[in-house]
């Protein structure tokens, strides 16, 4: 891991404290760094969605600490299970809106996880960081382990700020960036189903609320436009945070042959999804890969087991999946809904103006 500025190094390799009743053990997963922290229980037959229903106050303050907790040996292992320990936390959960893969939606703000062909990884991204009202918190539950590997990979978006070159920040402070998502192709979802509605007058009227602008082609396409702050502050911790898709569905990041084949047959201005500077500036290749090389820094994973559950601050880190064989199944649930900072956008515009 390449080395951080010395005041981020001590704040990783510090003992961390944690408080918790007798009933369960606590301690972070790995040695050096407190993301995820572990929650196991201490006796035999604790009902673990009762005792994290009890310990909401607790679990909240350690959150922020640790960026996501796992609780492990609960037996939450079925959907029921799962359903249920969401519920216990206490929040209020979201639809998955402006849909980019798809998903099955179980009811009750429940989904599996995304459908991506299992042979890919899916890069590191905070959850729906491009809508006007994103989840604050993300649940997932594990059913049944992959065969191999199927991690879900976390990083703390915190950290990855301050691997950012600062140049290549404040860059990206003063433009914020832009995500461009194209439909007509067949690649990716239909408009109809990314955005939940049925006529283009209902989609016009969604797009005007989630201030994104849109285009018509005459090749009857629809081509979108949002712009975002790229670095936001958590509304309860007040850090900075690394919080967008830039990376994510810049098209260098697309997989092998993928980009090539596409951009060969539609050209790369009309790729499903592109990210660019919010000025609509083209973001450098090389600048991506700076990118993707500080989540790849400050990444962590474990395997997971049957029955665990994952509960994290949408905000503070990051999230992908590992390549895997075997089958897989993986639930996952987001709510606490936090709202794109109007004062920070309105800065925003204004700098773009």
């Amino acid at each position: 891991m390449a080395p951080l500025p010395p005041t981020l190094k001590l704040a990783r390799r510090q003992a961390i404290q944690v408080t918790a009743d007798s009933m369960v053990r606590t301690r972070p997963l790995f040695a050096d760094g407190p993301l995820p922290l572990l929650v196991e229980p201490a006796v035999t037959g604790l009902d673990g969605a009762a005792w994290i229903e009890r310990h909401r106050e607790m679990l909240a303050g350690l959150l922020p600490r640790h960026g996501a907790i796992l609780f492990r040996g609960f037996d939450f292992g079925d959907d029921a299970a799962f359903q249920r320990v969401v519920a216990a936390t206490g929040v209020v959960l979201m639809n998955y809106i402006e849909k980019a893969t798809p998903r099955q939606d179980l009811g009750q703000g429940i989904y599996t996880s995304t459908y991506f062909p299992p042979e890919y990884a899916i890069a590191l991204h905070n959850e729906l960081s491009y809508v006007k009202a994103w989840p604050g918190r993300i649940f997932f539950g594990c059913m049944v382990p992959s065969a191999t590997q199927g991690e879900t990979p976390l990083a703390d978006v915190r950290r990855v700020l301050a691997r950012i070159d600062p140049t290549v920040r404040e860059e990206f402070r003063r433009r914020g960036w832009q995500l461009v998502r194209s439909f007509g192709s067949g690649m990716g979802p239909s408009w109809q189903h990314a955005y939940a509605v049925e006529t283009v007058a209902e989609l016009e009227r969604y797009l005007c609320a989630m201030e994104v602008s849109w285009q018509w082609l005459p090749n009857g396409w629809l081509r979108t436009r949002q712009v975002r702050p790229a670095i936001h502050t958590h509304p309860g911790t007040g850090d900075e945070l690394w919080f967008n898709h830039i990376a994510f569905w810049h098209s260098s990041s697309l997989h092998e042959p993928v980009r090539t084949r596409f951009q060969a047959d539609f050209g790369t201005e009309n790729l499903p999804y592109n990210t660019y500077y919010g000025d609509g500036g083209i973001i450098p290749d090389d600048v991506a890969a700076h990118l993707r090389d500080a989540y790849d820094q400050e990444t962590v994973a474990f395997p997971w087991q049957a029955g665990d559950f994952l509960m994290a601050d949408n905000m503070l880190v990051a999230h992908g999946r590992a390549p895997f064989t075997g089958e897989r199944r993986v639930l996952a649930a987001m709510g606490d809904a936090v709202n794109l900072d109007a004062a920070a956008m309105a800065a925003l515009k204004e700098r773009l103006a």
